[in-house]
């Protein structure tokens, strides 16, 4: 039997996990995440913390291997894009690294559209101008930050950073390098004339890779920090929101994989390349397969927020979000005229504005904190309506919804979401998320007799959530009220005075 083991950099947590193919999880461990908001929109992390947690996991995982240290066959690291994480020639890190949900650099977003022909922009890079491109992040720091701008010599992403520390390669992983605006679909290279805007020598973006591809192995003074056996092959890396497609079995055109993470995202697997604005393009991880997709600025970490804000008492052996839940069963769908804009770390699609911000709209005296938390549910399950409504325009067809991640786990906002898309919702067992992809992606890359459709043998089908027809109507009233409220408050978010944060 083989052994492999995936790592996840997520925003919240470090997530490692060790598999024996062909679908027994031998162990799971994590590390929290400090996550730094210095300032209205940012958002920010420390390279090292993740270094540091990834060392304490895989010294744990590797402690499930003892006597077997031949199986071990490979290692994969995931985690969130496009975060961008830069070194100085020395190979130490400049800044805390500027996470993909940061808002900070609107101002950029307007100067890069102004320089460039927008549909060629798309058409070449498959993803609009907008604050996910790496471009827009360095402009702003060489504007507020030059002394660290001028010592950049390495430019590339969380799971990028984790792989150069276990192999000394640098390298850029090709979905990161696509949202960082970097890579030409034509030919799939990154090109010399995307990087020049982002004004950094072409050298700072390293060479692409891919996820199957062997980078490096790991070294004496790497296994001594890990646990990890010297030699042991480590892969190319994976975005995050692409393991989690994978380990969720979105395999086969118009699968859809509601993401309800940190972020809240939606991907549907297909073999049509048609670039939209409004959404992402990535490569699937299957080869030949695209995963245009959606991800919101925010999801459980404006409902993390939103907990600590509400006041509500908890029952035995509930959690602050269970209660929350249960007083949000209690109060019918369209939460009494309560509207969410759930754009609390500004919003990217499908409207990419990073100066929008979350509102509740409609509130009274009459409301609770059991409205406000279902009104916030409503909001995310509404902003995923769009996003279907979007994918539905340009050609794709969804046909099959699942539902992963921990905000999967509320029975109350998994049926306001069936409610709202008036679609079943299958729910998936044992899903461990992107780390089980990334270990998927080791165990295709070293030919362990698995092909990437196995992968669904690690998470089974859980409970399907059928749609309730009768709260179609008040749904169908909430959603004009959402769509109506972000062009009409525009203007309001767009105030000099939320500018300048």
């Amino acid at each position: 039997m083989s052994l492999v083991i995936g790592l996840d950099i997520g925003t919240t947590s470090t997530i490692g996990i060790l598999v024996d193919l062909p679908e027994t999880i031998v162990a799971v461990t994590s590390r929290p995440v400090t996550f730094s908001a210095r300032h209205p929109g940012w958002a920010e992390e420390d390279p090292e913390e993740w270094w540091a947690n990834a060392c304490s996991i895989l010294q744990e995982l590797s402690s499930h291997v003892v006597g077997r240290t031949s199986d071990l066959k490979g290692i994969c690291v995931t985690g969130m894009l496009p975060a961008v994480i830069l070194l100085d020639e020395a190979g130490q890190v400049l800044r805390p690294a500027i996470q993909q949900s940061d808002a900070r650099c609107s101002a950029e977003v307007e100067e890069v559209a102004a320089e460039v022909d927008e549909e060629w922009f798309l058409r070449t890079t498959g993803n609009g101008v907008n604050q996910q491109i790496v471009a827009t992040k360095l402009r702003w720091i060489e504007k507020h930050e030059p002394d660290v701008f001028r010592r950049i010599a390495t430019v590339f992403g969380s799971y990028d950073y984790i792989n150069w520390r276990l192999t000394g390669e640098r390298v850029a992983e090709h979905n990161w390098a696509l949202e960082a605006g970097f890579i030409d679909l034509a030919t799939h290279a990154i090109d010399d004339r995307l990087v020049a805007l982002a004004h950094v020598p072409r050298d700072a973006v390293p060479r692409k890779s891919v996820p199957h591809e062997v980078l490096g192995s790991i070294g004496r003074a790497v296994a001594a920090a890990t646990g990890l056996p010297e030699g042991l092959p480590v892969f190319g890396g994976a975005a995050d929101h692409m393991c989690s497609t994978l380990a969720a079995g979105i395999i086969a055109r118009g699968d859809v994989l509601l993401k309800y993470g940190g972020s809240a995202d939606i991907i549907i697997a297909t073999d049509l390349l048609v670039p939209d604005a409004r959404l992402y393009t990535d490569y699937h991880l299957i080869p030949g397969l695209y995963a245009p997709n959606g991800c919101m600025a925010s999801g459980g970490s404006g409902l993390n927020w939103l907990v600590t804000v509400l006041a509500h008492e908890r029952r035995q052996g509930e959690t602050s979000h269970q209660a929350l839940d249960r007083l949000a069963a209690a109060v019918p769908p369209g939460s009494e005229g309560l509207t969410c804009l759930p754009y609390f770390l500004g919003e990217k699609t499908p409207i990419h504005d990073p100066l929008a911000r979350g509102t509740f709209t409609g509130l009274s005296l009459n409301h609770g904190s059991g409205h406000v938390w279902r009104s916030a549910l409503e909001g995310f399950a509404l902003a995923q309506l769009h996003h279907v409504e979007v994918l539905r325009e340009i050609g794709h067809a969804p046909t099959r919804f699942f539902a992963s991640d921990g905000g999967a786990k509320s029975r109350i906002w998994m049926q306001i979401q069936a409610d709202i898309l008036q679609a079943p919702i299958r729910l998936l067992e044992n899903h461990h998320g992107s780390c089980v992809g990334a270990a998927w992606v080791a165990a295709v890359g070293a030919a362990l007799g698995v092909t990437w459709q196995d992968i669904t043998r690690l998470c089974g089908w859980g409970e399907l959530i059928e749609p309730d027809p009768a709260n179609a109507p008040a749904y169908q009233e909430a959603y004009g009220s959402y769509r109506s409220l972000y062009p009409a408050l525009r203007p309001f978010f767009h105030r000099p005075a939320i500018i300048r944060g």
